[in-house]
């Protein structure tokens, strides 16, 4: 009888210990993740992006990543381009400064996901209220600047001006970029070439907050119209106003390069391409420009 007991429990031990087993090997087994989703909630999930200040609130942006977005460049290379569909066809289309669709669909889209804005840009979108303010229900606008301008705080001037259009226009969306995060833009940019932004007379352009904005928001980033580093050096590069709403300006190459060269007050376009490119090895963005053939990160279609 003391053997039968002595069997029937040595019998439920190692039932109680094949249960614990394999509770414990399913706890512990990694999950499946997508390739670059790992240690992030699923795409359609809500995320909070700290950095990103709401008007009038201050709530940090709230939002699910995009799965595909595209930068559209303000360059006249978009002009006769033909890219409106590609474009549009993205899940997100991020937009900058006061870069206009209307009459230029079929090169440049006409969806407007995110607009990202410098401070000195946003005179420019409030002589065209209609355009910006009335008719994108679904654009988010980023706006960037100097904290003296920007602070919530201290109610700098051009977030005076944000206050005074989200009284006007209360269903937009306003964000503006934190002091924290327009220092973080200034490390990367200091990380990257080994030069403090400010010392070197530096200005960080709008395509470099973007960019940032874009891969954080982004799984796949697709940029139109946007020319390699290398481009300008070329002897056979074509010439095309710097943006493709001011033609019969200044050209494209003429104003990197005296950017570039400037001793102060220098947005370092051509510098910011060459990190775009680096960046682009580790990431997944994709260069439509012709010019990026044959470089990781061109597009092939």
């Amino acid at each position: 009888m003391k053997t039968l007991v002595r069997l029937f429990l040595t019998l439920v031990c190692a039932v109680v210990v094949a249960v614990l087993y394999i509770l414990l090997c399913y706890r512990v087994q990694p999950r499946f993740q997508a390739p670059g989703l790992q240690d992030s909630p699923t795409i359609s999930s809500i995320r909070t992006f700290q950095g990103y200040s709401r008007v009038p609130d201050g709530k940090p942006l709230e939002r699910a990543l995009c799965r595909h977005c595209a930068i559209v460049s303000s360059s006249g290379q978009m002009l006769g381009s033909q890219l409106g569909q590609a474009i549009d066809g993205q899940e997100c289309v991020l937009r900058m400064n006061h870069a206009p669709t209307a009459g230029y669909e079929q090169d440049v889209g006409a969806r407007s996901t995110i607009r990202v804005v410098s401070h000195t840009s946003v005179p420019l979108l409030l002589g065209n209220q209609p355009y910006f303010f009335q008719q994108s229900q679904e654009t988010l606008y980023f706006i960037w600047g100097p904290p003296k301008k920007m602070s919530r705080e201290k109610m700098g001037s051009t977030y005076q001006t944000l206050l005074k259009v989200m009284e006007k226009y209360p269903q937009l969306q306003i964000y503006t970029l934190t002091e924290e995060k327009m220092a973080y833009c200034d490390d990367v940019f200091q990380n990257e070439t080994g030069k403090n932004r400010m010392k070197s007379g530096s200005f960080l352009s709008t395509g470099w907050f973007t960019m940032i904005l874009a891969m954080e928001l982004c799984e796949q980033i697709r940029v139109f119209g946007m020319v390699s580093d290398s481009y300008c050096r070329e002897k056979n590069h074509s010439s095309v106003p710097y943006h493709y709403f001011e033609k019969g300006r200044l050209d494209e190459c003429k104003m990197y390069l005296m950017h570039e060269q400037a001793r102060r007050a220098g947005h370092r376009f051509i510098t910011e391409k060459a990190i775009f490119s680096r960046w682009a090895k580790r990431r997944n963005i994709v260069f439509n420009h012709s010019s990026w053939a044959g470089r990781l990160g061109a597009s092939h279609g």
